[in-house]
């Protein structure tokens, strides 16, 4: 396929917006909408001074009320573009298989294919899949600035424009689907995309729901699917079998660190809802299977089992006893399924009772877990392939099964998390008053293990001897509690993992276990061990990953830790922070940080023989550790991903992954087939590092990490320059998400700011520094005008996954950042003399990074590698300004003090209408 297709359809799309705007929005907005437009892309064919002046001049004069459309229709377009990229790429892998008989390079085919081809046989190939676990981890983060609303009405689009590739419609049909989609857009253009009001931690939950219902439900089976039918192509029908690998994790209502709005009764709230959500998928599809079921017994030889287990039911279920043996008297099938939505009814019927604050009725003939559910589906399975249906056993009875196997009764394990100071004032609290303990808060680090050890090995509980406790020890002992009850509500499997952020020591994770213990969680019993808690703990900064060594040394030589991960099934997991790292010390030596953390604590965990998952705390852009799934996989060190891997989905992630079917199917097998790719370890030997890799890395490292210090850190004005030649202050007004921009509002400083809204801000004004700033300072520096380091650099980015990764993404943001708009946002600075000189060490770092990459790339233009996304944002470039321009304009005004209140405030919606369309436009946020 060729980029004309897509870009016919983008200009379709395009024209039926246009029209929707001529009919609806008045002459006024589409004459303007229209100048910018076309006034703009002139411009970056040919500089012409006196249009910019003209341009600049037209937005000046355009009223808030016009602006807001304008702004409204540039965002609409970029998403009109998103689909028909979405689309377009969804279209060439099907048509790449369908018409050259090749499989695209992540697909489940084509890895497996070359895991045959390199040696991997049928039983390591067992082995892998018996390890595999790739889970995806759905986060409220505040950078989804899409409503739920709008994201409905952008799927119709979707579905709607792809009726347009059916080659069997005729002129007049192709006519009544373009009719459609205008209609279509004509809806979402009387769509208000910006919240009424900032979203409640319920509203989020409500939000992540909806990718589950919408695609995830359809998109897992499918995945499952073609994962089947490449291994049967290559190991053939039954020498190896696909266990269900994809787990889905989720924040949402669980992550507490910075969020007053998470109490533990959020929590349970979030729980009952997910929960409830798999149930009623589960309802549909039982529903389902009884249309399709209809076998007869007087024409198929049932199971015995099956038999035994319908009498059972009618036994339990004597209401319904009579009412299905009259109904289905010879269709078994129809029966048990009938038994079997009751069942989960009575669960629905108990959860939305719950959720109601009502008692609920008597439901002990609900399924107990999952597990139950799972047994009735196999004995329905084993009768159908007892009596030659295993066809249809395997394939929409499988899909259930598929989706109880990976979803259970509680959908998303729930991940808890909170910061360490809380765990450790809590537990201080707890020995206050306790005779002989002291003062837990002024105990060295040594005391502190030991004590902690001692506590958490007794049988009875410190709470009873503690005093009255304050409000915050209070919340954060009824998050455990909460664990607790939920365990034995909803399932065993209710919880993934307790998330300690800045982590700093091995007593902030013996700190959770003991709070752990005295909610009944870990501990022991008559003597016995028992663990019912996973803690991971989150390295996030430069500091704390340099130090992972030693403080995952102290934790997992501690002996009372150690009975208690045993019991727990001798997994540690480890979370590891991009955001926050990046923040602090810069792209290149957060990255090399993490790499060289991973190699560390994968050593360890093996030199104490304890099994290891990494956690990646990824967000959407570069800046955060973003970049494509597949690919950062196959970045990580050889032999540290050992079959599992958790990576969060961040904010506007969840929408350009999961929004779409087609696109979550894709999403789930690039990151399947890169955790599969990167686990081929555990079978075969893993290449051995490179120290002159490493030693050039270390060196790029210390350099960018002091080039991008001296820069944030010791440049007079720097802050004052960041806080008014971005829109940061602006984008706390926006309504996004329940969590503060800073972790303190009356701190102004770099620590202070969230990583999420650090990378927003310097996106939006066209900056993009986070993902780059420093890399061009190292390169140069340790090139030091030397032919052979040259060398080196271009034979580390052919031979090295990791640097060639780390440059392709920076690629990305250097694409994105404009310095000429960026010269326009340092204007609004107050100081302009410093203002200047920053913005200078800026362009010229900027200038300097694009120079080094090309030439360690070996390439004349960013993205020359990668077409597919460098027409992508060439595409928007020319749509993007005239934003960034009237955003411009909007800032000054709305900032101007000379203007009464009431005045600026009339500029404020269509300034916030502009963070949303720039966002959208280059496709992240924070």
């Amino acid at each position: 396929m060729t980029d004309k297709e897509l870009r016919a359809r983008v200009k379709l799309l395009g024209s039926l917006l246009g029209d929707v705007l001529k009919s609806q929005a008045g002459g006024t907005v589409f004459e303007a909408v229209e100048r910018l437009r076309t006034g703009y892309l002139a411009l970056h064919r040919q500089a012409d001074p006196a249009l910019r002046e003209e341009l600049a001049a037209l937005i000046n004069q355009l009223d808030p009320e016009t602006l807001v459309h304008v702004v409204r229709a540039f965002n609409i377009y970029f998403s009109l573009a998103n689909i028909a990229e979405e689309e377009f790429e969804h279209r060439s892998r099907r048509r790449q298989f369908r018409e050259g008989g090749h499989p695209w390079r992540a697909s489940f085919e084509a890895t497996i294919r070359d895991l045959h081809a390199d040696g991997v046989g049928a039983e390591d190939m067992q082995k892998l899949l018996n390890r595999l676990a790739y889970i995806p981890v759905f986060t409220a983060h505040p950078t989804e600035s899409k409503r739920r609303t709008v994201l409905q009405a952008l799927r119709r689009i979707f579905v709607t424009s792809k009726e347009l590739d059916d080659p069997r419609l005729g002129e007049e049909e192709r006519e009544r689907v373009k009719a459609r989609l205008r209609t279509q857009i004509q809806i979402l253009w009387k769509t208000d995309e910006v919240r009424a009001r900032r979203p409640q931690v319920k509203d989020e939950v409500e939000n992540g729901l909806f990718f589950f219902r919408e695609s995830l439900f359809q998109a897992v089976p499918l995945c499952y699917r073609f994962a089947e039918r490449a291994v049967r192509m290559f190991y053939g029908e039954e020498r190896v079998q696909v266990p269900s690998f994809l787990r889905f994790g989720s924040w949402i209502g669980g992550d507490r660190d910075g969020n007053p709005n998470v109490t533990a009764a959020i929590t349970e709230w979030a729980l009952r809802m997910q929960s409830l959500e798999i149930h009623r998928e589960y309802v549909r599809r039982i529903s389902q299977l009884h249309q399709l079921l209809s076998h007869s017994s007087r024409l198929c030889a049932i199971s015995p089992a099956l038999l035994d287990s319908l009498a059972a039911d009618a036994a339990q279920f004597p209401e319904l006893r009579d009412w299905v043996a009259q109904r289905y008297p010879s269709e078994p099938y129809r029966r048990k399924l009938r038994f079997m939505r009751a069942r989960l009814e009575l669960g629905i019927a108990r959860l939305e009772a719950l959720l109601d604050g009502r008692e609920p009725e008597d439901s002990s003939r609900r399924y107990a877990d999952e597990r139950a559910f799972l047994a009735d589906l196999r004995l329905i399975s084993e009768s159908l392939i007892g009596h030659g249906d295993g066809d249809l056993a395997r394939s929409e009875l499988r899909d259930l099964s598929r989706l109880a196997e990976t979803f259970g009764f509680f959908l998303a394990h729930m991940d808890v998390r909170q910061e360490s100071g809380r765990h450790t004032r809590a537990v201080a609290e707890l020995f206050r008053d306790v005779p002989g303990f002291g003062d837990y808060a002024s105990l060295p680090e040594p005391e502190r293990l030991k004590l902690l050890s001692w506590a958490i090995e007794q049988p009875s509980s410190l709470l009873p001897a503690a005093p009255a406790a304050s409000p915050e020890a209070c919340e954060t002992f009824d998050v455990f509690q909460c664990m607790a009850r939920m365990r034995r509500e909803i399932s065993p499997r209710a919880f993934g993992s307790y998330v300690i952020s800045m982590t700093h020591e091995a007593s902030h994770v013996l700190e959770v276990m003991l709070l752990a213990k005295e909610a009944g969680l870990a501990g022991w019993r008559d003597g016995t061990p028992f663990c019912d808690i996973s803690i991971s703990p989150l390295f996030e900064t430069i500091a704390d990953l340099e130090r992972i060594d030693a403080v995952m040394s102290a934790l997992l030589g501690n002996s009372t830790y150690r009975t208690l991960l045993q019991q727990a099934g001798n997994l540690q997991e480890v979370m590891l922070g991009y955001s926050d790292s990046c923040k602090d010390g810069g792209i290149v030596s957060s990255s090399w940080s993490l790499y060289r953390a991973q190699l560390q604590i994968s050593a360890l965990a093996k030199r104490h023989g304890v099994d290891l998952r990494l956690f990646h705390g990824r967000g959407g852009t570069v800046g955060r550790g973003g970049g494509p799934t597949h690919d950062a996989i196959l970045a990580q060190p050889p032999g540290t991903v050992c079959g599992q891997i958790k990576i969060t989905e961040q904010g506007e992630v969840l929408s350009f992954k999961y929004a779409n079917l087609e696109t979550a199917v894709y999403e789930l097998t690039v990151g399947s087939t890169g955790l599969l790719k990167a686990s081929r370890y555990l079978v075969q030997p893993a290449p051995a590092e490179r120290p002159d890799f490493q030693e050039v890395m270390d060196a790029l490292s210390n350099a960018g990490e002091q080039a991008y210090r001296h820069f944030t850190e010791e440049t007079p004005g720097f802050l004052d320059y960041f806080y008014e030649a971005t829109p940061l202050s602006e984008i706390a007004l926006l309504n996004l998400g329940s969590r503060p921009s800073h972790r303190n509002k009356r701190d102004r400083s770099k620590a202070s700011v969230r990583a999420i809204a650090w990378v927003f801000a310097w996106a939006q004004s066209r900056h993009t520094l986070p993902a780059w700033y420093g890399l061009g300072s190292a390169l140069e520096s340790w090139r030091d005008a030397q032919p052979a380091h040259l060398a080196k650099l271009q034979h580390m980015y052919r031979e090295w996954p990791f640097f060639r990764a780390l440059l392709s993404n920076i690629q990305q943001s250097l694409e994105k950042a404009d310095m000429d708009i960026a010269a326009e946002y340092a204007a609004l600075v107050e100081n302009q003399a410093q203002a200047r000189v920053i913005f200078n060490m800026v362009r010229d770092e900027y200038q300097r990074t694009v120079q080094q990459i090309l030439q360690v790339a070996g390439v004349p233009q960013l993205l020359e590698e990668n077409p597919t996304l460098a027409r992508s944002l060439q595409r928007r470039r020319a749509y993007l300004e005239p934003l960034n321009h009237i955003q411009l304009s909007l800032l000054t005004r709305y900032r101007d003090e000379y203007f009464a209140d009431v005045e600026r405030e009339r500029w404020l919606d269509p300034l916030l209408r502009s963070i949303n369309a720039i966002a959208a436009g280059q496709r992240n946020t924070g």
